[in-house]
């Protein structure tokens, strides 16, 4: 392989910038900018100096051995000031060395994997891990990066291996003096794999909204103070707010961490019945949105019918409240006193929560794809051996179907055609 480098830290001007060096000619390239090299996982002073001799910077030198790195590899790593400068005059200095290049995205965790270091699962989970903006995100994506899903594939094939053998050997000795109904044995194993790998597809939709975060939309008349409670749950005004009926419209989005998980809080319009074109596409909008968003919050005035919502179906779980207290009797909410504010917020909070709590280890539509192809192969596999010993050869084909689905999780087969995209969403250096 070649030998790669780039910039490991984000570009810009900071206190620290470390550029890492992957290959086999890592240590002659480490050598070379910094003369002698400490000893492996040991860091050291250096100072750092061109093909010219110019000195380039006084830098904190660290040292990999293969099998011991990110990417398994030999890999020397430069912890330089973070001066603009400073890095590009590295860079150049490395780009100048015989056999190395710079790396393309995503190639230092690409190695990773060929290597044996990752398998797909947590490649996966290191791209949510960077991107993890909630301390839900941050759990979740650790959680599968520490191998979870991997461990859990494993033990679903040790499994499976053991059921497909016993079949086979019912097929390849079926003259010899050994036991024929291997039924019951198989079919616990079967039903075993088959029952996890469907509780983990259960806890589908919680753990993709945690990883991409829930949608809650505030429903309800015009005026009945939506903008001011999105203005107000998101501490800064983000939505126009008026006497005037029909001010919004269109869907306004915020994005905030709420509880630690990812929320996006919808200003949808008015509902109401309205003549005025561009409103009545506004009002459209409010209700395709609301209604697909995981929660949503109905709010109404004290003279209103709150269980008429224009048109929007309440779901279960979601939240209702009187609005503008302060002008009343100061019962329900005030987004403009900040009255009762604190209960939404724990309302909503709750009501996400323990949707959270349900997610699982399937946190990607490939993954979905790939357990229930898996878990529709087992149960075929069950009604097969049903039918008794003389349909154990297709009964097996099945296992080592779901054992192909399943492996695809962390990527032993059937993953080229995802992994450019996978990698291609990585940064320079990771």
């Amino acid at each position: 392989m070649d030998t790669i480098f780039a910039l490991a830290t984000a570009p810009g001007k900071a206190g620290v910038a470390v550029v890492r060096v992957s290959g086999p000619k890592a240590g002659a390239a480490g050598i070379r900018l910094a003369g002698t090299l400490p000893e492996p996982r040991r860091a050291s002073i250096r100072r750092l100096t061109d093909a010219a001799g110019a000195f380039l910077d006084e830098a904190l030198v660290l040292v990999f051995e293969p099998g011991r790195s990110f990417t398994g590899e030999a890999v020397v790593e430069f912890h330089l000031h973070g001066s603009m400068a400073i890095i590009q005059a590295v860079l150049a200095a490395l780009s100048g060395l015989p056999g190395l290049r710079p790396a393309e995205p995503g190639e230092f965790t690409r190695r990773a994997m060929d290597n044996g270091r990752l398998d797909l699962s947590q490649v996966e989970a290191l791209a949510d891990l960077i991107d993890a903006e909630t301390e839900a995100q941050r759990q979740q994506a650790l959680r599968i990066f520490a191998g979870a899903l991997g461990e859990r594939v494993a033990i679903w094939r040790v499994k499976l291996v053991r059921a497909a053998s016993l079949l086979e050997a019912v097929i390849d000795f079926a003259d010899e003096d050994i036991p024929t109904d291997v039924s019951g044995e198989v079919m616990d194993l079967l039903e075993d794999v088959r029952h996890s790998v469907r509780t983990e597809l259960a806890g589908f939709d919680g753990a993709e909204r945690v990883r991409t975060g829930f949608e809650v939309a505030i429903v309800g008349a015009p005026n009945v103070g939506k903008s001011t409670l999105l203005n107000a749950l998101a501490g800064r005004d983000a939505a126009i707010t008026s006497d005037i009926a029909g001010t919004t419209r269109d869907v306004i989005e915020v994005r905030m961490d709420l509880g630690g998980l990812a929320v996006t809080l919808l200003d949808t319009a008015g509902l109401r019945e309205t003549g005025d074109a561009v409103e009545a596409i506004g009002v459209a909008r409010a209700k395709e949105r609301a209604e697909a968003a995981d929660l949503r919050i109905f709010l109404s005035e004290a003279t209103d019918d709150p269980s008429s919502f224009g048109g929007v179906r309440a779901q279960a779980g979601d939240l209702s409240y009187r609005t503008k207290s302060d002008l009343g009797s100061g019962e329900g909410i005030s987004a403009l006193t900040g009255a009762g504010l604190d209960r939404v917020i724990d309302d909503v909070r709750r009501a996400l929560e323990g949707r959270a709590a349900s997610a699982g280890l399937v946190t990607r539509e490939r993954h979905r794809l790939a357990m229930t192809a898996g878990a529709d192969r087992l149960e075929a596999a069950v009604d097969v051996v049903a039918q008794g010993p003389e349909m154990y050869d297709i009964a097996a084909e099945e296992v080592r179907t779901a054992i192909r689905r399943l492996d695809a999780l962390v990527g032993k087969v059937d993953v080229e055609t995802v992994l450019d995209e996978i990698f291609a969403s990585f940064c320079l250096g990771k």
